[in-house]
Formats: C-alpha cells, sequence, structure tokens
C-alpha cells in the first residue's frame, strides 16, 4: 500500500512539474506575465548581482493566501539577476516529509524582468543607487513600474537605477510584466535545500 500511495504522490508531483516547467518556458520566452506567490510560504531568491533600471521601494502589505504580512515593496522597471536561485521549501508533507522546489538560471543574465514588484520582508547585499530620492513620500513616486505607488504621506525612495551585489531576499510573492529565464533548471528534492 506504501508503494501504491508513493507512485501516485510522484505521479501527480511530475505532471504539477511538467506544468510548471511549461509555464516556466512561457514565460522564458516572452510568452506570459508572471507572478510567484505560495500559498502560505515565503521563499528565497538569492543571485550574484541585481541591476535594475528604474527603482522604487516603500511600505506594504501582502495579504496573499488570506495571511496579512508587512512588506517592503521593491520596483524595478526593468531588472536583470547574474546567477539567479529561487527556492520554496514546504517542510512536513504527507509521506515525503520535507520538498524544496528550486529555480536557477545560473549564467549572467539568467533572469530578467520588465515591470518588476517584489514583496518582501528581509534583503541583504551591497547596494549602489543612481540619483536616488531618499524620504519621498511613498503616493509620489515616479520612477518605478507605471502605477506602482505607496500610501500618502509614508515613507519612499525612488532611484535611476540600483545595483545590488550578493543579493539574498526573502518573500511574499513576485509579479511582473514579463520574466525571461536563460539556461533555467527546475528541481524538486526532498530535504531543505534553499538556496541561502
Amino acid at each position: 500500500m506504501g508503494r501504491t500511495r508513493w507512485a501516485r504522490f510522484v505521479g501527480v508531483l511530475g505532471i504539477g512539474a511538467v506544468g510548471a516547467g511549461a509555464l516556466l518556458f512561457g514565460m522564458s520566452q516572452g510568452a506570459l506575465a508572471a507572478s510567484f506567490a505560495v500559498s502560505g510560504h515565503d521563499f528565497k531568491v538569492s543571485a550574484d548581482s541585481l541591476t535594475g533600471q528604474g527603482f522604487v521601494q516603500f511600505g506594504g502589505v501582502d495579504a496573499g493566501a488570506g495571511k496579512v504580512h508587512v512588506v517592503a515593496v521593491s520596483g524595478f522597471k526593468t531588472a536583470t539577476l547574474n546567477k539567479f536561485c529561487q527556492s520554496v521549501f514546504v517542510g512536513n508533507m504527507p509521506i515525503v516529509g520535507d520538498v524544496t522546489m528550486r529555480i536557477t538560471a545560473d549564467g549572467v543574465g539568467g533572469m530578467s524582468a520588465d515591470n518588476l514588484v517584489v514583496n518582501l520582508t528581509d534583503l541583504s547585499g551591497d547596494l549602489e543607487l543612481g540619483a536616488p530620492d531618499i524620504g519621498i513620500d511613498a503616493s509620489k513616486v515616479t520612477k518605478g513600474p507605471e502605477n506602482l505607488r505607496g500610501l500618502p504621506g509614508s515613507f519612499g525612495l525612488q532611484a535611476d537605477s540600483a545595483k545590488i551585489t550578493g543579493l539574498k531576499q526573502t518573500a511574499w510573492s513576485t509579479t511582473a510584466q514579463t520574466i525571461r529565464f536563460k539556461g533555467m533548471n527546475l528541481t524538486i528534492r526532498q530535504g531543505k535545500q534553499e538556496c541561502f
């Protein structure tokens, strides 16, 4: 009986992985808008570097999956990440225990995006801002993705460009007009095998 359940699980997981792979292939070809949000789970992203144009950031709330999380909303008109890795860890799944899904694009410019918005809770790395406006009213930012604004009277910042070296971030959701991957690889493994 245990073998039957395991085979059934692997079959369902395999179908899901094929579906996810097809969606990621579509995004990599610029055919689909992209949205990453994992119900009830945050996820981690790392990259050797992120280079972005048209950057804004302000405080906000992510209310996905019926849960509310206070986040920093970071938006880029365009962004390119070298040696990209994204991981989602789900612990204590029935039958198989801990599982990690990873998406990687290991090369230079492995992931790029247009009108990228990330709702994050943690971010580390070396940051360089070009022509920054720090402390601007979040409702008056204009340099990021179109119509991306914060609440009136809240703290915001914006810059013509942003570069983050040694990027490590934890986020609840990511949206973009388009996300492209070069040399993308998707893996699902037992155990905890996050990007960092």
